[in-house]
């Protein structure tokens, strides 16, 4: 990047599982500049250190909330702590993309959207399967009418582990699946039913399984577990016409169209006699673009701080997936009774976004990001 290039300052808070490959996406880019990161591991710090020597790292993130030059924050930090941290991001005036699910509750979703309003600030949630290109095609094909009318969806996020100790798997890997239903119908489910087990620790179900009806009578059934041999990641669509499969884990075969179905004969004798023909016909496999689903996050993020233009999942969306996770939560404290969904509550729209401030980089401009209480470079501290 050239050093005079204007570019959108941002720090990472959390530096786990996922902000590390935030750290790495938004450095990479034209259009930002990571500054700086916090977490409360320094063992995690110093890795970042190392990868990133040009960020400074702290383990109070109020060192990146009240740093005049730094733009947007990149929330990976557990689920329990996202509206909190959102919040009082919001309220410093920086712009904020969170990691799913953005909250825990609607009361919480209900309080980030009015917080973000006020601010006139971009709150985006980290719903990266909807920048993931398999699924944007799936969604294209259902769209156009390829696949026919959808009759059911069935989605399966498995592996061993990592198990969480603040949500269960539900809210841990479910969370995906609810937004990529919700994507590929362009609609919300109005009922749900749910059913989980604690396996590894009490109170937080390690497998669940949850179905969700949709206004127009389509099912979607999600299995999640931390509990499985096998890690998979996959998504069937049943359409009147075609049938899809999507495996995120198949690098060459990521989405296969398959022309199966039943047809009805064109007459029957009897009631007793009536069947339907089943059609087999071939596998399409479309092409399908590369490129990195956090990428592709990131350029969206981006574009909407610096154009003002809405470009990826808005505060409203990640309220509506924890409505959908509460009531799922409801149904599995009642043994898997069928729970209806309530969008009842405050909905405020999302704000144009006021352009963040343009910060040209230069050297002395980035010599000059090193926080005084900032952790030490990892060379001076050895």
């Amino acid at each position: 990047m050239n050093p005079t290039e204007v570019s959108l300052s941002i720090g990472v808070i959390g530096c786990g599982h996922w902000g590390p490959n935030h750290v790495r996406v938004f450095s990479e880019r034209e259009r930002s500049r990571v500054v700086a990161c916090a977490d409360t591991n320094p063992a995690r710090l110093a890795r970042i250190r190392d990868r990133f020597p040009r960020v400074a790292v702290t383990t109070d993130y109020a060192e990146i909330l009240h740093h005049p030059q730094i733009e947007a924050v990149v929330i990976a930090t557990p689920t329990d702590t996202h509206a909190g941290i959102a919040r009082q991001a919001l309220e410093a005036g920086k712009h904020v993309l969170v990691e799913k699910p953005m909250c825990r509750t609607s009361d919480e979703g209900h309080d980030l959207i009015a917080a973000a309003r006020l601010a006139h600030r971009v709150l985006m949630v980290g719903h990266v399967f909807v920048f993931n290109n398999g699924i944007r095609k799936l969604r294209d094909l259902i769209a156009g009418g390829e696949l026919g009318g959808i009759r059911y969806l069935d989605a399966v996020r498995t592996n061993l582990g990592p198990v969480r100790g603040d949500v269960n798997a539900l809210y841990d890997l479910g969370t995906h699946d609810i937004t990529i239903f919700n994507y590929l119908l362009g609609s919300l489910p109005v009922e749900v039913s749910a059913l989980g087990r604690c396996i590894s620790q009490p109170d937080i179900e390690d497998v669940c399984f949850a179905t969700l009806r949709y206004p127009d009578g389509t099912l979607g059934h999600i299995h999640v577990s931390w509990m499985n041999p096998r890690k998979v990641r996959t998504l069937t669509a049943i359409g009147e016409r075609k049938m899809a499969h999507w495996d995120d884990i198949d690098p060459e075969n990521t989405l296969r169209i398959y022309d199966k179905g039943f047809d009805e004969p064109p007459y029957y004798d009897s009631f007793g006699q009536f069947h339907y023909l089943l059609r087999n016909a071939d596998v399409h496999l479309p092409a399908i673009r590369p490129s990195e689903p956090l990428v592709n996050q990131a350029e969206a993020f981006l574009d909407w701080v610096l154009t003002g233009k809405v470009a990826g999942p808005t505060a409203e969306d990640g309220c509506n997936v924890a409505r959908i996770l509460e009531a799922a939560t409801m149904s599995m404290r009642s043994g898997g009774a069928l729970c209806p969904v309530s969008y009842v509550g405050p909905s405020v729209s999302e704000p144009v976004a006021v352009p963040a401030r343009a910060v040209a980089f230069n050297d002395e401009t980035t010599a000059g990001l090193r926080m005084p209480a900032l952790v030490a470079p990892v060379a001076e501290r050895m």
